[in-house]
């Protein structure tokens, strides 16, 4: 039987797990970040990764940072037949990836050389592309930088967000993996080199750029609002408030206003924006709030906005 010592974090990673228990890998360990408090009143929640793991009773390990932990003399003794990562979070040791009797894979949410980092799926809607994908590298010290094994390719469509993507892309991932493994361990399979000249990188979300701003076109800021949903979520300064926009729509109509201005709030919520272009709120968050429809934030707060008047602050 295959071993593996699996390592992720989100649903992505869950998916992904699920598919080798499914199989039949012996899973011998599985890494995940600890568990973390959300929300006023600072519960602890567990990663979906460690639901699956306790659902199946594996071996669980949650270092704060893998590589000075006191788990990883346990993990290193362990030499499986692959380690498998799919989004957890934290670099791995060389000294632990060379462990893998087989190989050290990792499974990523974009096709490479495009998009390496920590938020592939967010910056491929952030630039709103047309396609993304998955591809299966081999580990390596620089960041998934390895060689690739395949890759999968789907199309965007306009109403995805990074929620719909990350779903969509771990079950891709998950069958590309499993199509892959028997193939690494049969020698059918030839890695490629990444083109080096072709390299984009997807850092981390920062926090500003998570506001929705006026230099924005309509598009920029309706990019955003998708690559950030449903976390962390965009946001928009209107009157020196903070509200967060979960949903929203493009304008096929133009306006003369200058950016940030109210253009229409009888049935709709829009807003101008650079160009003249003109972007719909369907559904906001004021700050404390649940999020509503915004037939019913026009209903609530709409008093206190008046159309023509410059309602949004960088």
């Amino acid at each position: 039987m295959t071993s593996v010592i699996f390592l992720g974090t989100p649903k992505f990673g869950a998916v992904v797990l699920q598919g080798l228990i499914d199989q039949g890998y012996k899973i011998e360990a599985v890494v995940t970040q600890p568990d973390k408090k959300f929300g006023r009143k600072q519960e602890l929640h567990q990663s979906e990764v460690k639901k699956v793991a306790l659902a199946n009773n594996l071996k669980i390990y949650q270092p704060l940072h893998l590589s000075k932990s006191e788990e990883m003399n346990e993990l290193l003794s362990i030499r499986p037949d692959f380690i498998v990562t799919a989004a957890y979070g934290q670099f791995l040791p060389t000294k632990f990836l060379q462990t893998a009797k087989i190989k050290a894979i990792n499974v990523h949410g974009s096709l490479l050389p495009k998009y390496r980092g920590g938020a592939p799926i967010q910056y491929s809607l952030i630039n709103g592309d047309k396609q993304t994908g998955v591809t299966i590298i081999e580990m390596v010290k620089k960041m998934d930088a390895g060689e690739m094994y395949g890759s999968r390719v789907i199309d965007i469509s306009d109403d995805d967000t990074s929620g719909s993507l990350f779903e969509k892309l771990s079950i891709i991932g998950r069958d590309l993996l499993l199509e892959v493994i028997p193939k690494i361990i049969a020698n059918q399979i030839v890695p490629t080199g990444q083109d080096e000249d072709k390299v984009v990188f997807s850092p981390n979300i920062s926090k500003d750029q998570e506001q929705i701003k006026t230099s924005m076109t309509a598009t920029q800021a309706h990019n955003l609002v998708r690559a950030l949903n449903p976390q962390p979520g965009a946001y928009i300064l209107m009157h020196n408030k903070r509200y967060k926009i979960w949903q929203s729509e493009v304008s096929a109509e133009k306006c003369s206003l200058e950016s940030g201005y109210l253009v229409s709030k009888n049935k709709e919520f829009a807003i101008s924006f650079r160009n003249g272009t003109i972007l719909k709120i369907l559904n906001i968050q004021p700050t404390g709030k649940k999020p509503i429809a915004i037939k019913d934030f026009i209903n609530g707060q709409g008093n206190q906005f008046k159309v023509g008047e410059k309602i949004v602050e960088d």
